[in-house]
């Protein structure tokens, strides 16, 4: 044990002309589109994600009623999702079907892919397809980039809220000759104000400030297809007391990456869809960071290679297998009154193999299999899945799945927010990997209502542990402690959700989900804390005029849930609340479309809730009592926007 403190039609009079050219054009819902496949998920295309101002990847889940965002604590501002009732680390995150982030850059990666880049959005539940590693538990997100090969344009994305943050994105591509096109796309942010809205001296969140840039091209000629790329960035965040306090308790952290990927396909037989592919990622990580009086430093190198086959043997039967290679270097430094340093080394060798069976359109089974050696704990271990799909008639399909998931924990890099906390931070710096089963069944139904479909969807997901990094608030109120699970630990989530397009111009979205999360604390089975029991959300799209108003509001009831043992502090008062409680969100956006652009305004948390004290004991940052990590709703008030988005 180591001891760490840590979118109509036009009729015209039919004459006799000769047409030189025809332009077709078609409107899709820009509502959120289930997968077609055997995996039970959504897609979410740019129509979806302009609903909002969708700044980065953890805003654009806002009107989802899978997916649930928040911030881990106050102090350093980082996003966390929530799937299945469980922490985004169970997720798998890709970047156009690579692996994107691990260890230190995981608590802010969602903020490091930015809105006005992304082109769509798919999000797998449960255990997903073994293509891609077996990292994900409780399922897979994948975030499709604008594309060097789209028609030549140049974007520009502007916004500016109430709380003084701006941004500015802007993305450009061209087509060299008929078989080079490129892209660039460029991001900066930077917030200008430092806020405080419940005066307790503290920055509400920090002040951040990025620049990111990435470069993209594709080649294409014949039966080879090229896709490869650059991108760097750098991030600044700060926050802590206000700088009016004497000797105020700092929370300063910078951040770089450095990033490339390839990926080559070639079609070997057109008749049977037989392609081979080689793809590769990596990157560069590095994170200084200040927390009050310690001190941590993460460098990370990380890099991923995939060597893939598919093949049709006939229109029922297809192979998809391959060989995989990733590795990861993490060095580490904490400092406080001494220093401690240590360091990670992981090859991961592995094989897959994934085979479809598709006797009909109605019926669908994938049955996967992969094989990894890991060498940092010298084990081998297999990781099986399956996907069944069943149509059962016109309006009902049914989806089961069933599967493991393993993932390496970085146990400080991942929780290195918890050092802003005056508790003591007791760790092992490696613990066993994470292990975890995860099965569901789902049912989608088309219910022909008033001379449409109701769109009615009910799921019901399973995880459970064998092993798991737990984080335990409870058992000692002066320590956090990281440890392996010793007991069980499991969730159940129920969701039903159903939407309905009233008349061509008016959607409505509905949805509930119910949460029931357990985990052993100290030998004692106890409910997660800061875990909400329950969601509902009701969404409203309208789009008057022929779309060129849009209207969207989003309506969130966010369930209570157990908070970690409280203490007692210095003043006799208990350090927080047992339970925290139920609270509302409301947020909504009005967009103007014109021929080039378009304007929107908007605004979020309307209903202006805030969670109180936020931070434990604000007033003495340096006490053992103090701890702002103890976050379960928003800490900021009131925000409104405004922006345009201009395309030519």
């Amino acid at each position: 044990m180591m001891w760490l403190v840590a979118e109509a039609q036009q009729h015209d009079t039919v004459q006799n002309s000769r047409l030189n050219k025809v332009t077709v054009r078609s409107h899709r819902h820009s509502g959120i589109s289930r997968m077609g496949g055997a995996e039970n998920g959504i897609n979410m295309g740019q129509g979806e994600l302009f609903r909002a101002a969708c700044c980065n990847l953890g805003e654009s889940f806002v009107n989802s009623a899978s997916v649930d965002v928040n911030y881990n604590d106050a102090a350093v501002g980082a996003r966390q999702i929530k799937l299945l009732g469980l922490s985004g680390q169970y997720v798998q995150m890709l970047n156009e079907g690579l692996p994107s982030s691990i260890g230190a850059s995981l608590p802010y990666s969602l903020g490091y892919v930015p809105g006005a880049w992304m082109k769509s959005i798919s999000v797998s539940k449960g255990a997903s397809s073994v293509k891609h590693g077996p990292q994900s538990i409780t399922g897979q997100i994948n975030v499709e980039y604008l594309k060097p090969e789209d028609d030549p344009l140049f974007q520009l994305n502007i916004y500016g809220d109430s709380r003084l943050k701006s941004e500015f994105n802007a993305a450009v591509n061209r087509h060299i000759g008929d078989n080079l096109s490129t892209i660039v796309m460029a991001h900066y942010e930077h917030d200008f104000g430092h806020h405080d809205d419940d005066g307790d001296l503290w920055h509400d969140s920090p002040a951040v400030t990025q620049f990111h840039l990435q470069n993209r091209w594709k080649y294409a000629k014949g039966h080879y297809i090229m896709h490869a790329g650059v991108g760097y960035l750098q991030e600044q965040r700060e926050g802590g007391q206000m700088l009016t306090v004497a000797n105020p308790f700092r929370v300063l952290l910078n951040a770089s990456r450095a990033e490339a990927y390839m990926k080559h396909a070639w079609l070997v037989d057109h008749d049977h869809n037989t392609n081979i592919a080689l793809l590769a990622n990596g990157y560069y990580y590095s994170l200084d960071g200040t927390f009050g009086p310690k001190t941590y430093r993460n460098s990370q190198l990380n890099f991923n290679s995939r060597l893939v086959l598919e093949h049709d043997f006939n229109e029922f039967h297809n192979i998809s297998t391959g060989l995989s290679l990733d590795g990861s270097r993490m060095d580490e430094d904490l400092f406080l009154m001494t220093s401690r340093q240590w360091n990670t080394r992981e090859i991961v060798p592995g094989a897959y193999a994934q085979y479809t069976y598709m006797p009909s359109y109605k019926l669908t089974a994938m049955a996967g299999l992969r094989a990894d050696y890991n060498s940092l704990y010298q084990r081998a271990y297999f990781t099986p899945r399956l996907h069944l799909k069943w149509m059962v008639c016109d309006w009902m399909t049914l989806r089961a799945s069933s599967g493991k998931g393993f993932r390496t924990p970085h146990v400080i890099a991942e929780n290195h927010y918890l050092l802003a906390s005056g508790r003591t931070l007791v760790a092992d710096t490696i613990l066993p990997q994470e292990e975890a089963w995860n099965s569901g069944i789902s049912m989608a139904f088309f219910i022909p209502v008033g001379g449409k479909n109701l769109k009615l969807n009910a799921e019901y997901y399973y995880t459970d542990f064998i092993h798991q990094t737990v984080v335990d608030y409870d058992s000692d109120p002066t320590k956090i402690v990281i440890n392996d699970l010793d007991g069980s630990s499991f969730s159940h989530t129920l969701q039903v959700d159903a939407s309905y397009d009233f008349t061509e111009e008016f959607n409505v979205l509905t949805a509930f989900r119910y949460n029931y999360v357990r985990c052993t604390y100290d030998g004692i089975l106890m409910e997660k804390p800061m875990t909400s029991r329950y969601k509902g959300l009701v969404t409203l799209n309208w789009k008057p005029m022929m779309a060129i108003w849009q209207v969207d509001v989003t309506l969130s009831l966010n369930g209570g849930g157990r908070m970690p043992t409280p203490y007692t502090l210095i003043d006799g008062t208990p350090s927080w609340d047992s339970e925290f409680p139920a609270y509302m969100q409301l947020s909504a956006q009005v967009t103007r479309e014109f021929r080039h652009f378009s304007l929107y305004v908007g605004g979020e948390n309307l209903t202006g809730y805030r969670q109180k004290n936020p931070i434990i004991n604000a007033s003495d940052p340096w006490s053992t009592d103090f701890d702002p990590t103890m976050i379960w709703g928003p800490v900021h008030g009131i925000m409104v926007y405004a922006g345009i988005r201009m395309k030519i």
